[in-house]
Protein backbone atom coordinates (compact mmCIF):
# COMPACT_ATOMS: atom_id res chain seq x y z
CA UNK A 1 0.00 0.00 0.00
CA UNK A 2 1.37 3.43 -1.11
CA UNK A 3 2.10 6.01 1.95
CA UNK A 4 -0.26 8.64 2.58
CA UNK A 5 0.48 11.49 4.69
CA UNK A 6 -3.15 12.91 5.13
CA UNK A 7 -3.49 16.81 5.82
CA UNK A 8 -6.82 19.09 6.13
CA UNK A 9 -7.34 21.65 3.70
CA UNK A 10 -8.79 24.49 4.36
CA UNK A 11 -11.69 26.23 2.73
CA UNK A 12 -15.79 26.57 1.21
CA UNK A 13 -16.22 22.95 2.15
CA UNK A 14 -17.06 21.38 5.17
CA UNK A 15 -13.88 19.23 5.43
CA UNK A 16 -11.09 18.60 3.21
CA UNK A 17 -8.11 16.24 2.79
CA UNK A 18 -5.29 15.80 0.80
CA UNK A 19 -3.39 12.31 0.69
CA UNK A 20 -0.05 13.63 0.56
CA UNK A 21 2.47 16.29 -0.79
CA UNK A 22 2.97 16.50 -4.58
CA UNK A 23 6.96 16.87 -4.60
CA UNK A 24 9.38 16.22 -2.11
CA UNK A 25 11.93 18.84 -4.13
CA UNK A 26 12.54 20.10 -7.39
CA UNK A 27 15.62 22.32 -8.81
CA UNK A 28 16.01 23.89 -11.80
CA UNK A 29 18.87 22.34 -13.57
CA UNK A 30 18.18 25.73 -16.28
CA UNK A 31 17.01 25.61 -20.08
CA UNK A 32 16.60 22.75 -22.85
CA UNK A 33 17.38 23.11 -26.47
CA UNK A 34 13.92 24.61 -27.07
CA UNK A 35 13.71 27.38 -24.46
CA UNK A 36 11.93 24.99 -22.08
CA UNK A 37 12.70 24.90 -18.59
CA UNK A 38 14.38 21.91 -16.67
CA UNK A 39 14.06 20.37 -13.45
CA UNK A 40 15.49 17.19 -11.49
CA UNK A 41 12.17 16.63 -9.53
CA UNK A 42 11.93 14.16 -6.48
CA UNK A 43 8.22 13.10 -6.04
CA UNK A 44 6.62 11.56 -2.77
CA UNK A 45 5.25 7.95 -3.40
CA UNK A 46 1.42 9.85 -4.00
CA UNK A 47 3.04 12.17 -6.09
CA UNK A 48 5.09 10.01 -8.44
CA UNK A 49 1.68 7.83 -9.03
CA UNK A 50 -0.01 10.76 -9.89
CA UNK A 51 2.55 11.56 -12.22
CA UNK A 52 2.73 8.54 -13.99
CA UNK A 53 -0.94 8.03 -14.03
CA UNK A 54 -1.55 11.33 -16.17
CA UNK A 55 1.50 11.62 -18.01
CA UNK A 56 1.83 8.30 -18.88
CA UNK A 57 -0.92 6.60 -18.75
CA UNK A 58 -0.09 4.32 -16.31
CA UNK A 59 -2.97 1.97 -15.09
CA UNK A 60 -1.02 0.29 -12.45
CA UNK A 61 -0.98 3.64 -10.84
CA UNK A 62 -4.45 3.96 -11.08
CA UNK A 63 -4.95 1.01 -9.34
CA UNK A 64 -2.84 1.74 -6.17
CA UNK A 65 -3.80 5.28 -6.08
CA UNK A 66 -7.54 4.45 -5.73
CA UNK A 67 -6.97 1.78 -3.49
CA UNK A 68 -4.75 4.36 -1.24
CA UNK A 69 -8.49 7.03 -1.23
CA UNK A 70 -10.65 3.83 -0.59
CA UNK A 71 -8.42 3.28 2.37
CA UNK A 72 -8.65 6.84 3.57
CA UNK A 73 -12.37 7.63 2.85
CA UNK A 74 -12.82 4.15 4.71
CA UNK A 75 -11.24 5.76 7.72
CA UNK A 76 -12.59 9.29 7.37
CA UNK A 77 -16.20 8.03 6.42
CA UNK A 78 -17.72 11.29 5.16
CA UNK A 79 -21.16 11.00 5.01
CA UNK A 80 -21.57 11.57 1.59
CA UNK A 81 -24.03 10.90 -0.72
CA UNK A 82 -22.27 11.40 -4.19
CA UNK A 83 -18.62 11.94 -5.53
CA UNK A 84 -18.63 14.83 -7.87
CA UNK A 85 -15.25 15.49 -9.56
CA UNK A 86 -13.23 18.48 -10.67
CA UNK A 87 -13.94 18.86 -14.83
CA UNK A 88 -10.51 18.28 -16.14
CA UNK A 89 -8.61 22.21 -17.92
CA UNK A 90 -7.64 20.12 -20.79
CA UNK A 91 -9.13 17.33 -23.33
CA UNK A 92 -7.65 14.33 -23.12
CA UNK A 93 -8.79 10.57 -24.58
CA UNK A 94 -8.57 9.46 -20.78
CA UNK A 95 -8.92 11.36 -17.98
CA UNK A 96 -7.61 10.91 -14.35
CA UNK A 97 -9.89 12.45 -12.26
CA UNK A 98 -12.78 11.18 -13.87
CA UNK A 99 -11.50 7.31 -13.64
CA UNK A 100 -10.14 7.58 -10.12
CA UNK A 101 -13.52 9.13 -9.27
CA UNK A 102 -15.64 6.34 -11.08
CA UNK A 103 -13.43 3.34 -9.21
CA UNK A 104 -13.91 5.59 -5.76
CA UNK A 105 -17.54 5.21 -6.13
CA UNK A 106 -17.62 1.79 -7.38
CA UNK A 107 -15.57 0.86 -4.15
CA UNK A 108 -17.58 3.07 -1.94
CA UNK A 109 -20.93 2.22 -3.14
CA UNK A 110 -21.58 5.74 -4.22
CA UNK A 111 -22.84 7.23 -7.80
CA UNK A 112 -20.91 9.42 -9.37
CA UNK A 113 -21.74 12.39 -11.62
CA UNK A 114 -18.93 12.83 -14.04
CA UNK A 115 -20.54 15.54 -15.88
CA UNK A 116 -22.58 17.51 -13.30
CA UNK A 117 -20.12 20.76 -13.16
CA UNK A 118 -19.45 21.56 -16.92
CA UNK A 119 -17.36 24.23 -18.75
CA UNK A 120 -18.69 27.17 -19.99
CA UNK A 121 -15.50 28.76 -20.90
CA UNK A 122 -11.67 27.71 -22.16
CA UNK A 123 -9.39 28.73 -19.49
CA UNK A 124 -5.24 28.02 -19.65
CA UNK A 125 -4.05 25.67 -17.30
CA UNK A 126 -3.73 26.82 -13.80
CA UNK A 127 -0.83 24.83 -13.17
CA UNK A 128 1.00 27.51 -14.96
CA UNK A 129 -0.96 30.29 -13.65
CA UNK A 130 0.91 31.17 -10.20
CA UNK A 131 -0.54 34.41 -8.95
CA UNK A 132 -4.10 33.31 -6.64
CA UNK A 133 -5.67 36.35 -7.82
CA UNK A 134 -5.30 35.69 -11.48
CA UNK A 135 -6.54 32.07 -11.21
CA UNK A 136 -9.53 33.92 -9.28
CA UNK A 137 -10.22 35.70 -12.16
CA UNK A 138 -9.43 33.23 -14.92
CA UNK A 139 -12.07 30.90 -13.00
CA UNK A 140 -14.65 33.32 -12.87
CA UNK A 141 -18.01 31.98 -15.44
CA UNK A 142 -15.65 29.26 -15.83
CA UNK A 143 -18.30 25.93 -15.01
CA UNK A 144 -22.33 25.50 -14.57
CA UNK A 145 -24.21 23.42 -13.03
CA UNK A 146 -25.72 20.91 -15.76
CA UNK A 147 -28.88 20.43 -13.54
CA UNK A 148 -30.02 20.00 -9.57
CA UNK A 149 -29.17 16.66 -9.30
CA UNK A 150 -27.69 16.88 -5.99
CA UNK A 151 -30.40 18.87 -4.77
CA UNK A 152 -30.44 18.41 -0.96
CA UNK A 153 -27.75 16.06 -1.38
CA UNK A 154 -24.08 15.86 0.87
CA UNK A 155 -21.44 15.85 -2.03
CA UNK A 156 -17.35 14.24 -2.26
CA UNK A 157 -16.20 17.03 -4.66
CA UNK A 158 -12.89 14.81 -6.03
CA UNK A 159 -9.81 16.67 -7.62
CA UNK A 160 -6.10 14.69 -8.27
CA UNK A 161 -4.27 17.98 -7.48
CA UNK A 162 -4.55 20.81 -4.96
CA UNK A 163 -2.55 24.02 -5.07
CA UNK A 164 -4.34 27.22 -3.73
CA UNK A 165 -8.00 25.82 -3.54
CA UNK A 166 -9.09 28.11 -6.23
CA UNK A 167 -10.56 25.24 -8.60
CA UNK A 168 -12.32 23.66 -5.54
CA UNK A 169 -13.57 26.88 -3.92
CA UNK A 170 -14.97 27.97 -7.00
CA UNK A 171 -16.64 24.79 -7.85
CA UNK A 172 -17.75 24.17 -4.06
CA UNK A 173 -19.08 27.90 -4.49
CA UNK A 174 -21.61 26.22 -7.66
CA UNK A 175 -22.89 22.98 -5.83
CA UNK A 176 -24.17 25.20 -3.30
CA UNK A 177 -25.34 27.69 -5.11
CA UNK A 178 -26.82 26.40 -8.64
CA UNK A 179 -26.79 22.71 -7.45
CA UNK A 180 -28.15 23.55 -4.16
CA UNK A 181 -26.51 20.52 -2.14
CA UNK A 182 -26.69 20.08 1.77
CA UNK A 183 -22.97 19.54 2.50
CA UNK A 184 -19.65 19.50 0.08
CA UNK A 185 -16.56 17.78 1.60
CA UNK A 186 -13.31 17.89 -0.81
CA UNK A 187 -10.82 15.30 -1.53
CA UNK A 188 -7.46 15.70 -3.70
CA UNK A 189 -4.65 13.25 -3.75
CA UNK A 190 -2.11 15.54 -3.42
CA UNK A 191 -1.16 19.00 -3.09
CA UNK A 192 1.47 21.82 -4.22
CA UNK A 193 4.21 22.87 -1.36
CA UNK A 194 3.52 26.56 -2.02
CA UNK A 195 -0.01 27.77 -2.04
CA UNK A 196 0.19 29.90 -4.77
Amino acid sequence: MVAANPMKIPGAWGQGYVLDYHTLSSVFLGYDEFGNPMFDTKRTEMGELLYQLKYKRNLVALDTLVKAATKFLKGWRPNVDVIVPVPATRARPYQPVLEIACALGQNLGLPVLGDLIRRRKSTKELKNVFDYHERIKLLENAYNVRDQSVRGKAVLLFDDLYRSGATLNAVTRLLYEQGQCSHVCALALTRTRTAS
